[in-house]
């Protein structure tokens, strides 16, 4: 499922990074980034479940877990990432990541 997504690398501080993600399930997230992140890398992930998913209202939802593999991409400078989602939870209101 491809939908927008907002990327902290929670260890570097370098602030939020934009994406798609390619493939969501209950146990893990795949986006590509425009820069590499090391395998074990602590991250959190901020999107919007539409009303399809749902089946009520969107719901954007805040995950938090860590890198389990980093792919480059060629010949793109775009690397794909594969997150194990840790922990996971609801956002009531329009909430940004910490800076």
């Amino acid at each position: 499922m491809r939908l927008p997504a907002c990327v902290l690398v929670v260890e570097d501080g370098s602030g939020e990074l934009h994406t798609e993600t390619q493939n969501i399930s209950a146990e893990g997230l795949f986006f590509y980034l425009d820069r590499e992140i090391a395998v074990g890398t602590q991250i959190e992930i901020v999107l919007t479940l539409p009303p399809q998913v749902t089946l009520t209202d969107s719901v954007r939802v805040r995950f938090r877990g860590r890198t389990v593999r980093v792919e480059q991409s060629w010949p793109l400078s775009r690397a794909g990432v594969a997150v194990a989602i840790e922990t996971h939870e609801f956002l009531r209101s329009a909430v940004t990541l910490p800076a």
